[in-house]
This record gives C-alpha cells, structure tokens and sequence, in this order.
C-alpha cells in the first residue's frame, strides 16, 4: 500500500449555510490523501498504473465549484468521486477548510475532514 496526496489546493468557491456565503463566494483551501497499491506504478513507470494528479485536481476543482451548504457535503461529494474515478483506490481522506469563516471573530479558518474506506 502507499499514499498518493494533494495538499494546498485553494479555490474561490459559493459553499456556505447562509444564503449571503453563497452569493458573495470565500476562499477554500482542500487536502486530500488517498491509499492504494503503487507497487505495479513502481515496477511499471506507467501513469495508467497509479493515480493521474491532474485528474484528482480536476475531479476536486469540478466539485467545489458545484455550491453546496455544508463543507461535510463537499468533502462527500469528492470521496464518492475519487472512488468512482479510481476502482482500485481503497481509503480516502479529505478536508475541505473555509479561510475567514463569518464567525463575527478572528479565525483562521473552519474545516471538516473526512476518511473512508471502500465500501
């Protein structure tokens, strides 16, 4: 087994509870890490036999730009994705954080983070 990840993303996205949040948009950071078997990428040096990071930056870019309520719905959303895209992946991680969250205080940012195996 090995981790493929991606961490730093950020997006300017429309998620949020308040109808407000949703039309004005924020900056959202996502970190995702993924575990599956890399030993046939490794014997191989073939794309086809690992992880494509450009398609896991693409499935994770298509979902946050899909507005959503709660960032718990997001991070789901990405798992199912990345589990429907990747057959052989078998755990995902995901956090999804909100920078400057409307709190009326200072706070860096909210996150969620989410793990799941393949059911």
């Amino acid at each position: 087994m090995g981790q493929v990840a991606l961490e730093g993303m950020e997006f300017f996205a429309f998620h949020g509870f308040s109808d407000e949040e949703q039309k004005i948009g924020n900056r959202y950071g996502v970190d995702i890490s993924i575990e599956t078997d890399l030993k046939a990428a490794a014997i191989s040096d073939n794309l086809h036999d690992t992880v494509n990071y450009v398609t896991l930056y693409q499935l994770v870019q298509q979902e946050m730009a899909t507005p959503a309520r709660l960032l718990e719905h997001v991070g789901h959303r990405i798992m199912e994705r990345v589990f429907q895209e990747f057959p052989f992946v078998e755990l995902a991680k995901v956090s999804v954080s909100k920078f400057n969250p409307p709190l009326g205080g200072i706070c860096y940012k909210s996150k969620v983070t989410l793990e799941r195996k393949r059911n």
